[in-house]
C-alpha cells in the first residue's frame, strides 16, 4: 500500500496538532537527538566513588584501532604482574598481540576457504567467510588462544607502529589479499588441484600475509631483556627471557580456569547449556570458542566475586547504547527519547539480539562495583581503553540496570561461578552457525 497526499496531509496535520513537537524540532536542530533528549539527573547517579574496587594501571588508549578485546584481556592480566613486579603500573604489547592476531586469522580464514572449496561461491557460508576475513575484532577465547601460544611481552619489548594504532589501511589491504588468494584457491580447485597442493598455495599466501605484518607492525621478539624500576625505586633486570616465559612467570594464569559467561535470552539459546560458532576462530588448533549461557544474575554473581577477591573482569558489551561517552556513563535512563520524539524503542534484551538491534560491540573491564547494604550492585566501575580524555580520567561508570540490558559476556575464574552453570561444560556444545548474533566480535574504536 502507497504513502497518498492524503496519508502526508494527515501526518503534517498530527505533527503540527502538537505544540511541543515545533520546540523539539528546532532543539534537535541545534545540537542533536542525544543531547536534547539528555537526562540531566545523570550524573547525579553516578558520581564515580564504588564500594568494592581492583587494582588498576593507568589508563590505555587502543586509538584508531579495534583492538578493545585485546587492551582489555591484557589490562586486566597486568594487575598480576603489577603484583609479581612490585610496580605502580604495567602495560603489555598490543601490538605484539595483533600480530598473531592478524597472522592467525588470516591461516583460519585460508584453511576455512579450503575446507568449502565445494560449496557454491553464493552460498550464504561462503559470502560470510569472505566478508570480514581479518578485521580487528574477538572474543575471550579468541585471545585466550593467542596467549596460550604466543605468551605476551611488555610494550617497550614491541612498541606501538602507525599501522598498529592507525588498522584501516592495513585491514583493507589485507583483506584484498585475502580475498585474492581465496579466488585462486577456488580457482586451483576447479582445475583439479587436490586438497593438499591447496594446502602447499598457502603457505606461499602466509609468506606473504608475514611479511605485510613485519613491514607494517615490527618483528616479533623471540626473547627481550627487560629493565625496570619497581615501587621502591629498585632496577631490576629479567634477562633473555621468551614471551611464552614471561606470560607464565608474570601472569602465571591457568588459561583452561577461565570460563566465559553469555546473557543471550532468546528462544534458540536455553540457559544452562555451551555453545560454540561454526567457523569463528584465531587459532586453528587451539580448544574452539566455547561460553555456557546463563541468566544475567548469574554474570554479575561472579563478577561480583571476582571483584570482591581482588580480581578484574573482562566483558564483553553493547558499548553503544545509552552511553555518554565524554561523561563516560553508561546509563539505561540516559536518554528520554520518549519526551522528545513521541515513543522510545520498546525491544526486549532478546528481541533485540533476534531483529539485530544489538550485539556485543566492545570489551571492557571491571575495575569496581558499588554494593547496596544488602550487597545487591547499584554501579559499576569500568576501565575503557579510550585514553583518559573521557569518562573520570578514561574510568566509566556503568548503572546496574544498564549491565542487564547490554551486557553479554564475562569471562571469570571457574570458582566464582555457580556449579549449576558449570554442568554445561560437561555436555555436548551446541553449534551455532557463523552469522549467529553471538558470534560477534568486539571492535568498537
Amino acid at each position: 500500500m502507497k504513502i497518498t497526499k492524503e496519508s502526508l496531509a494527515n501526518y503534517k496535520d498530527r505533527y503540527n496538532g502538537n505544540a511541543t513537537n515545533k520546540v523539539v524540532q528546532n532543539a534537535i536542530a541545534k545540537v542533536g537527538i542525544n543531547k536534547s533528549s539528555v537526562d540531566n539527573n545523570m550524573t547525579r547517579r553516578h558520581n564515580f566513588v564504588f564500594s568494592h574496587e581492583t587494582e588498576k594501571g593507568d589508563i590505555t588508549n587502543q586509538k584508531s584501532s579495534g583492538r578493545c578485546w585485546m587492551f582489555a584481556a591484557l589490562n586486566t592480566a597486568r594487575v598480576d604482574t603489577m603484583e609479581k613486579l612490585n610496580v605502580k603500573t604495567f602495560e603489555f604489547s598490543q601490538n605484539y598481540t595483533l600480530f598473531w592476531d592478524k597472522l592467525e586469522k588470516s591461516n583460519y580464514f585460508l584453511d576455512s576457504i579450503i575446507e568449502t572449496v565445494d560449496e557454491p561461491l553464493n552460498s550464504r557460508l561462503v559470502q560470510h567467510l569472505l566478508q570480514d576475513p581479518v578485521q580487528d575484532g574477538g572474543q575471550w577465547d579468541m585471545f585466550s588462544g593467542i596467549l596460550e601460544k604466543y605468551g605476551a611481552v611488555p610494550k617497550s619489548a614491541m612498541p606501538e607502529t602507525y599501522h598498529s594504532s592507525n588498522t584501516r589501511e592495513l585491514n583493507q589491504l589485507l583483506t584484498a589479499k585475502l580475498r585474492d588468494f581465496a579466488a585462486k584457491i577456488r580457482e586451483n580447485h576447479k582445475s583439479g588441484k587436490t586438497k593438499d597442493e591447496l594446502v602447499e598455495l598457502k603457505e606461499d599466501y602466509l609468506y606473504f600475509v608475514y611479511a605485510l605484518l613485519v613491514k607494517t607492525l615490527g618483528e616479533v621478539p623471540e626473547s627481550f631483556t627487560y629493565e625496570y624500576r619497581d615501587k621502591d625505586e629498585e632496577f631490576h633486570r629479567i634477562h633473555e627471557i621468551t614471551p611464552r616465559e614471561f606470560f607464565e612467570k608474570y601472569v602465571a594464569w591457568d588459561l583452561e580456569e577461565r570460563i566465559s559467561l553469555i546473557n543471550a535470552p532468546t528462544d534458540d539459546k536455553p540457559f544452562g547449556k555451551a555453545y560454540t560458532v561454526k567457523y569463528l576462530g584465531t587459532i586453528k588448533e587451539a580448544q574452539p570458542i566455547r561460553y555456557v549461557n546463563a541468566p544475567i544474575d548469574a554474570l554479575k554473581k561472579a563478577a561480583v566475586q571476582s571483584i570482591k577477591d581482588g580480581e578484574p573482569v573482562w566483558f564483553g558489551c553493547d558499548v553503544g547504547k545509552m552511553l555518554d561517552r565524554e561523561a563516560g556513563i553508561m546509563d539505561d535512563k540516559a536518554y528520554d527519547y520518549e519526551a522528545t520524539l513521541g515513543e522510545s524503542v520498546e525491544l526486549t534484551k532478546g528481541q533485540r539480539l533476534d531483529y539485530g538491534e544489538s550485539l556485543l560491540t566492545h570489551a571492557m573491564v571491571f575495575v569496581g562495583v558499588d554494593l547496596d547494604d544488602e550487597g545487591n550492585p547499584i554501579k559499576w566501575k569500568v576501565e575503557n581503553s579510550w585514553g583518559d580524555k573521557s569518562g573520570d580520567k578514561g574510568v566509566y561508570s556503568m548503572t546496574d540496570k544498564w549491565f542487564d540490558e547490554y551486557n553479554y559476556q564475562v569471562a571469570v575464574k571457574r570458582k566464582y561461578i555457580d556449579e549449576k552453570w558449570l554442568k554445561a561444560l560437561d555436555e555436548p556444545v551446541v553449534e551455532l552457525e557463523p552469522w549467529d548474533p553471538m558470534g560477534a566480535l568486539a571492535m568498537v574504536k
